[in-house]
């Protein structure tokens, strides 16, 4: 992973949630099984970094929108990659 921002920046949570945007996308050419269990685990990984690093920033309103982009994540895989 090269130019990885600075922890604790703004910079650093636009890339943590790019990242699992990233992931959340690789979901959809994985192959069943372990490969799409592991996209969708980095995309949920990613994103509870993101909201965890939007409240220490004091972004409440970005870590609600992360919030609800993962829950949205999870209905997908719960709706559309069922085992």
């Amino acid at each position: 992973m090269d130019d990885v921002p600075p922890e604790g920046t703004v910079n650093r949570l636009r890339w943590l949630e790019a990242q699992a945007e990233q992931a959340y996308s690789d979901m959809y050419e994985a192959q069943a099984g372990s490969e799409l269990a592991a996209r969708y685990s980095d995309a949920k990984e990613f994103l509870h970094d993101a909201i965890g690093l939007a409240h220490r920033l004091g972004l409440a309103g970005e870590a609600e929108r992360l919030s609800q982009r993962l829950t949205e994540i999870k209905t997908v895989f719960r709706g559309q990659f069922s085992f």
